[in-house]
């Protein structure tokens, strides 16, 4: 069983630049990959970006060039910097981890963090 807990969401105006957090309660095959997903109202939950264990990573279209994903395995924590923020970026931004990744499949990811709220204002 892993515990994931989120942090650092908050409300930014556009242009702005917020970096969230996740801490992973173990280290174990179920945290290979780590990834962040987001759910804006009434939209379904996608993928933001995963990293792997050795560091590879992820994005979807809509964010690359602005956010980066990174993790520090030693401390099984998950960041993830946004840079030059958007209105539609405005979601819950959660963090997950599985056995192996994909940013296209989340049934990949055993476990999931209650998430953090990330609001941006135009």
């Amino acid at each position: 069983q892993v515990q994931l807990v989120e942090s650092g969401g908050g409300s930014v105006q556009a242009g702005g630049s917020r970096r969230p957090s996740c801490a992973a309660s173990t280290h174990t095959y179920s945290t290979y990959c780590m990834g962040w997903f987001r759910q804006a109202p009434g939209k379904e939950r996608e993928g933001v970006a995963t990293i792997n264990r050795p560091g590879t990573t992820t994005y979807a279209d809509s964010v690359k060039g602005r956010f980066t994903i990174s993790r520090d395995n030693a401390k099984n924590t998950l960041h993830l910097q946004m840079n030059s923020l958007k209105p539609e970026d405005t979601a819950i931004y959660y963090c997950a981890t599985g056995g192996y990744c994909s940013i296209w499949n989340q049934r990949a990811f055993n476990y999931w963090g209650q998430g953090t709220q990330v609001t941006v204002s135009s």
